[in-house]
């Protein structure tokens, strides 16, 4: 019942009609005269910019496929302002930007010279806030720089293997509720040289259409066969189970060596929940295994900041691989492969991240274990209890404000990753640039990251956001968005009615 509560606060809400209408009509209009800017390119009107093949290369392959140059040549450089903006400050709820401008519609930038100060950052995923400066909180982390250095230069197999690292595995491990963890100094390369050392050739990968990158990379670097069912859709995952024990493999029909269910905790771009308890109890019934990449999650959500596990009140023990990074709700860098012993010992030989990467730098070691200890109360203080709770509190206050007013916003009542659907590309730009203005810092996403269709904003939340904070957020969201939908509209409007004259 609990599990199913959770299930319907998700919200996926579909744009009305003219949304949706004015949104491709938007892209189609941008792509028409990015085909018409290509044309003057061609002929010598107006200059490329871009990287591109000399004509003493024409009888070679090409260098750059044609569609994705015309994408970032024509569609991107309008908005490359609004990403890799240069941070000058620490990035806690509040930070510093360089000022920069283009004098060339966005093909190179130069610095004005200016500072942008305390913007707040809603883009960050410093869901606990411990990305922080305080001389008091991070003394050990300085003890522990002295002593130790900030690099060991070399991997733990060899000389890299500091008492700091085995006190920081027992501690995710207890953290965790698991017999054993292993930790990696690079979240993304976690899932991307694990996966391949657990499965290989003969193998079955089923994973959700909407995985992260390293999970994808991952899979394809195994070499297993990988088929990917539908978010969070339990009848399409069981569909490909029950299929993949009849059939087994493809022409030998012989059964598959494994079949390991890749999802994730909290999806990144979408605010989703993982439906864990369907999946634990459909990789019992067909003898699966499951990995579970909580790297948005753990820490993020739960009474006491364990992730989903703890969210569903499902057993650690029944997901056969635990995946985490330390680079979110930690402060920190790096991440962690938890589970059976036999598993992590298995890795510490097996897996390429373990066997040829450098250890975990001392400080950031500390760093997480000085961060953990505050959110198990081992500090003495109750700190990191209360930071979880009002992330807890931040969460579902600015996700209800929002809902108030009328925004069409996805995910789990429970997640601080807030996606805000924009749709049209030009509001989408024009939004991040309208909120800069006001000091607030926001991350857009558009395609190829999302769906065509679903362009949108992302707001992270924090326990170190105030209320005043997320008030003023709020406030400047509602305004501005309301104006750029009603001046995109009518700008749209009359380019429509100008082609439909102009043929």
């Amino acid at each position: 019942i609990f599990a199913s509560r959770q299930y319907q606060r998700e919200s996926f809400e579909q744009a009305p009609m003219y949304v949706a209408v004015m949104t491709y009509l938007g892209f189609g209009i941008v792509t028409l005269f990015g085909y018409l800017r290509d044309f003057l390119r061609a002929v010598g009107l107006e200059k490329c910019h871009l990287a591109q093949e000399r004509d003493e290369q024409k009888d070679f392959v090409p260098l750059y496929q044609d569609f994705e140059n015309f994408y970032t040549r024509n569609l991107y450089m309008r908005v490359r302002d609004n990403w890799n903006r240069p941070v000058c400050s620490l990035p806690g709820p509040v930070f510093d930007l360089m000022e920069r401008v283009s004098d060339d519609y966005n093909w190179t930038f130069r610095f004005t010279g200016r500072t942008i100060h305390n913007a707040i950052n809603m883009g960050s995923y410093n869901y606990l806030g411990f990305a922080e400066n305080n001389a008091d909180f991070l003394k050990t982390v300085a003890d522990i720089t002295h002593q130790y250095g900030v690099g060991v230069c070399s991997t733990r197999q060899e000389i890299g293997n500091l008492s700091i690292h085995e006190e920081l595995e027992e501690l995710v491990a207890s953290f965790l509720g698991v017999e054993s963890t292993m930790t990696f100094g690079m979240g993304f390369a976690t899932n991307s040289m694990n996966i391949p050392a657990l499965v290989g050739k003969g193998c079955l990968i089923l994973s959700d259409e909407l995985n992260h990158t390293s999970l994808i990379l991952g899979a394809r670097l195994s070499g297993a066969t990988i088929r990917v069912f539908k978010h969070n859709n339990m009848h399409s995952l069981e569909k490909m189970l029950r299929e993949a024990v009849c059939s087994g493999q493809p022409r030998t029909h012989r059964p598959w060596k494994k079949i390991l269910i890749m999802v994730e905790g909290i999806y990144s771009m979408e605010g989703s929940v993982v439906q864990l308890p369907e999946i634990v109890a459909l990789k019992k019934k067909y003898k699966a295994y499951l990995y579970l990449d909580e790297a948005h999650s753990i820490g993020a959500v739960g009474a006491s900041g364990r992730g989903v596990t703890e969210l569903f009140d499902v057993n650690p023990a029944d997901v056969d691989v635990m995946m985490g990074t330390f680079t979110k709700s930690f402060g920190a860098a790096g991440g962690y492969i938890a589970g059976k012993k036999e598993l992590v010992d298995y890795l510490r030989s097996h897996s390429h991240s373990a066997v040829y990467a450098s250890a975990m730098s001392p400080p950031v070691t500390e760093q997480i274990i000085r961060a953990m200890k505050c959110i198990l109360g081992k500090d003495g203080g109750r700190e990191g209890i209360r930071r979880i709770r009002q992330l807890a509190e931040n969460t579902r206050y600015f996700r209800a404000r929002l809902k108030e007013m009328g925004f069409i916003i996805y995910g789990n009542d429970d997640s601080p990753v807030v996606p805000i659907l924009l749709y049209m590309p030009g509001k989408v730009a024009a939004f991040a640039r309208e909120m800069l203005e006001r000091k607030i810092g926001v991350v857009v996403v558009g395609f190829p990251a999302t769906p065509i269709s679903e362009a949108r904003a992302r707001f992270c939340l924090s326990a170190a956001h105030t209320r005043a904070m997320l008030d003023q957020v709020h406030t400047h969201t509602h305004t501005h968005t309301h104006r750029l939908h009603c001046s995109l509209r009518k700008a749209v409007t009359e380019r429509t009615f100008f082609f439909f004259f102009l043929f």
